[in-house]
């Protein structure tokens, strides 16, 4: 959580995706805006953002998903995990990386914890044309889908 967020007591959806991404351990300046989230981008996430993240949603990390929803193959991330958290992602992975980690934030807020998140996105959904929401993920226009039904099911718009 930022420092302003904290203080307030608060935590926006921004400071729920950095905590997802491991926060100050993984990032030297972790971002608070879009702006900064852009620039972190540009410049390549940590490895470790992405070593927190799969700690946390194991599912995603399995060998059919993680090169689908962050552009990293299962070989890769173990090389990286080995070679130590100094290696950074490059712009697409991190840009893929920040988006899953912003519908997986979303999820958790919608269904109430990080199980229920990871459930969702694990098991097909009948709206979605029984497709699972982590395959989705693998596109813009995909993961749009994804964000854009978690949204009706905030509202209670299941179908």
């Amino acid at each position: 959580m930022t420092d302003t967020a904290a203080a307030h007591g608060t935590e926006t959806g921004m400071d729920r995706i950095v905590d997802l991404l491991g926060g100050k351990s993984a990032f030297d300046h972790p971002f608070s805006t879009a702006l900064e989230a852009h620039e972190n981008i540009q410049l390549g996430f940590p490895a470790k953002s992405l070593m927190v993240f799969l700690n946390q949603f194991p599912t995603i990390g399995r060998v059919d998903t993680i090169d689908k929803v962050v552009g990293v193959s299962l070989r890769t991330f173990q090389r990286q995990k080995k070679a130590g958290a100094k290696q950074r992602l490059n712009r697409e992975q991190s840009g893929k990386l920040y988006k899953a980690a912003e519908i997986v934030a979303k999820a958790v807020d919608v269904l109430g914890s990080r199980q229920a998140a990871e459930r969702f996105l694990d098991e097909p959904v009948m709206a979605l044309e029984r497709k699972r929401p982590i395959d989705l993920l693998s596109t813009p226009a995909g993961a749009e889908l994804v964000e854009r039904h978690l949204v009706r099911m905030d509202y209670g718009v299941y179908t």
